[in-house]
């Protein structure tokens, strides 16, 4: 069968890591092809080589047989290579059409032909099942529908070879399905994808052959009929992975984290949270489900001091700390791991052992008589980096420099071991691999079994049952129910998601 793409024998080399080492990958005409591995493990950098956006120190590169040399990606699309990113690259107050044709505008005369871009935009997602308004404006449409039309963006640049970055990573369970029936249909027209991914129940799902990355080396090339997610994990992680970590029974202490008729609101002034109640006790998981957008960020800025409340209370410790900044919360203990490590979680441009004290930069043995202590930090941040096993270890590299998931690692880290009494915790695996995942987890229970009281927000249904003690489950504001995860079912709860109340869920199941 013809290769759409052979990356031969690529090295690929930054300050102190060697990200691709020797890798050898062919991608066949017409097959979705998997590349899984840990964070930091090369999937990323070789993918852009491929799409121009980085240059091998060697090796070759060839597409549907002919050697090619990437100056940029403008070459890459020239010889149909689009690559749809994990953080989509679109301009949110332009049109849908108006997106896909930026940078190949067709002209009539010298004025831009909207209409014939509404036209074509229009055919492509009909062709494909890739349904959206071209006249929507992006800031208007969901992350699922976003991603659709870097899809088309692609196809309408005349990509026979889609490169598709942890493209799950955002999506609801019910989008991911629409995606992969989207891909299914691109298969079938004779495209060829490239499917980077940490979620192995997908990979298998949707791949017909699987390359596996670890350490910046290939271990493996697996046909998907003739192989399983252990056999992927261990390839990728190097020992064999506990896909189900092991919870003790709960010791529950006093209630420690307290909410009462919370009401709060977006940033367009709209009720985001209407009236919910709940609390939190020593040593317990309380797990919060719900569809991206139905308040829980809202929620977790409130309870963190990143948003006042418009009435109701908080209480912390027997302490009304409704409104409270940030600092006065973190010196109460109470840390905060949020969903958007960018914004609120790493800053970028700043080594990682100066992230790994934010927060208590300002306590001994950080700081001494208002003066930064480096060596405290520097040996802290060693310490960390190895209970943590954060790569590549250097605790000087910027913020910005580590993979995605390295990035989350040293946040979860930080927050973690900050001693905290209560841990607000949004999306903590968000892009983190099977291995990572699985640490992660270890350590929630962890804290939770020193009796920490922890509140676990997370799209993934998975590891709410996993992970939780009970269970809320949110829809537009509100709370749907409180059930526990093991008198409850994911088919109850994703009833609950979609806005059906639990007596009604319970009437209705029963």
């Amino acid at each position: 069968m013809e290769n759409a793409v052979e990356m031969i024998d690529i090295v690929k080399q930054f300050p102190g890591v060697l990200a691709n080492d020797h890798v050898t990958l062919e991608v066949r005409k017409g097959e979705i092809h998997a590349i899984v591995g840990e964070n930091g493990a090369g999937k990323t950098t070789l993918m852009n080589q491929l799409y121009g956006l980085l240059q091998p120190d060697s090796g070759e590169i060839k597409v549907f047989g002919k050697t090619v040399n990437f100056k940029g990606p403008r070459d890459a699309i020239s010889v149909g290579i689009g690559m749809v990113h994990q953080h989509f690259m679109l301009v949110s107050n332009l049109t849908v059409a108006e997106n896909v044709v930026l940078g190949s505008e067709t002209m009539r005369g010298i004025v831009f032909d909207l209409d014939r871009a509404k036209k074509e935009v229009k055919e492509l997602s009909n062709s494909y099942g890739l349904l959206v308004d071209p006249v929507a404006k992006i800031e208007d449409l969901p992350v699922g529908a976003q991603q659709r039309v870097e899809i088309i963006k692609t196809l309408y640049r005349g990509a026979e070879i889609l490169i598709l970055d942890e493209p799950t990573a955002v999506l609801t369970p019910q989008e991911t399905e629409e995606l992969f029936e989207i891909l299914q249909k691109l298969k079938e027209s004779g495209k060829t994808i490239i499917f980077i991914s940490h979620k192995l129940n997908e990979v298998m799902e949707i791949s017909d052959r699987i390359t596996v990355m670890r350490l910046g080396k290939v271990t493996g090339v697996l046909e998907k009929k003739r192989t399983n997610t252990r056999e992927i994990a261990r390839l990728m992680v190097g020992r064999e992975v506990v896909f189900r970590v092991k919870k003790n029974p709960g010791k529950f202490g006093k209630t420690i984290l307290k909410v009462e008729n919370l009401w709060v609101k977006d940033n367009r002034k709209l009720d985001a949270i209407k009236g919910i109640s709940f609390h939190v006790k020593e040593g317990e998981i309380l797990g919060v489900a719900g569809v991206a957008g139905n308040g829980q960020t809202e929620l977790v800025e409130a309870l963190t001091g990143l948003r006042k409340p418009e009435k109701g209370r908080v209480i912390f410790l027997d302490q009304d700390v409704t409104g409270k900044a940030p600092r006065e919360l973190r010196n109460l203990g109470m840390t905060h791991i949020p969903e958007d490590r960018h914004k609120y979680g790493l800053v970028l441009q700043y080594p990682a052992y100066f992230n790994m004290i934010l927060g208590r930069h300002f306590k001994e043995p950080f700081s001494v008589s208002d003066f930064l202590n480096q060596k405290s930090i520097r040996d802290f941040a060693e310490k960390v980096f190895k209970e943590y096993d954060i790569r590549p270890d250097d605790i000087r590299m910027l913020g910005a420099n580590f993979s995605g998931g390295n990035q989350q690692k040293l946040v979860v880290a930080r927050e973690m071991s900050a001693e905290p009494k209560v841990i607000v915790i949004a999306q903590p695996t968000r892009g983190l691999d099977v291995g990572a995942i699985e640490f992660i987890h270890n350590s929630i229970l962890k804290l939770r079994d020193a009796g920490v009281g922890i509140l676990l927000i997370s799209m993934e249904l998975e590891e709410i049952f996993t992970l939780s003690d009970r269970i809320i489950v949110m829809y537009e504001g509100e709370i749907m129910g409180e059930v526990l995860p093991q008198e409850t079912t994911i088919e109850e709860v994703g009833l609950l998601m979609a806005g059906h109340r639990l007596e009604e869920v319970r009437g209705h199941v029963s």
